[in-house]
């Protein structure tokens, strides 16, 4: 992990807030020549720090009504079968998020579909038929709140 200094910092939360900001704007907000931005926006990206950019889509104008958080349950534990479940969990579209979790159960998704009819099929088609899945816990979100919100990144020293 590279050491991030206040430049750095600064142009991430830049990023995070804006992600079409151009290097002119971004120079500009962080006091910077747009040359050294640019070249630390790249070596961020370089070392994998900066993932990407993405559109921040409004899923409920985009028809995707319903967000589902699901606990799953592995039956038998091993590394195989733990990097065969990841493998199938990361081939399923609708989950947006996935984390490998302590507690009741192994591993908690984040479905988002259009409806309930849309979600029966993607766990009767998709979810049921994982590899090793023994117990499935379906939780629906009534509103959300919160979505895809910024990192508070740690300041430097």
């Amino acid at each position: 992990m590279p050491k991030l200094d206040k430049f750095d910092i600064a142009i991430l939360n830049c990023l995070q807030e804006d992600a079409r900001a151009t290097n002119v704007e971004i120079a500009e907000r962080v006091n910077l020549s747009p040359s050294p931005c640019l070249r630390r926006i790249r070596n961020l990206e370089k070392s994998g720090l900066l993932r990407g950019y993405r559109a921040d889509i409004d899923r409920k104008e985009a028809g995707l009504g319903l967000t589902v958080f699901v606990e799953l349950k592995v039956g038998h534990h091993s590394k195989e079968n733990s990097e065969a479940q990841q493998a199938a969990l990361l081939a399923i579209p609708e989950i947006v998020s996935c984390h490998l979790i302590s507690g009741a159960a192994d591993f908690l998704a984040e479905v988002v579909v259009e409806d309930l009819a849309a979600y029966e099929k993607v766990m009767s088609e998709k979810l049921l038929t994982l590899p090793g899945v023994s117990d499935l816990r379906s939780n629906f979100a009534i509103r959300s709140i919160k979505t895809n919100g910024v990192l508070k990144l740690p300041q430097p020293i």
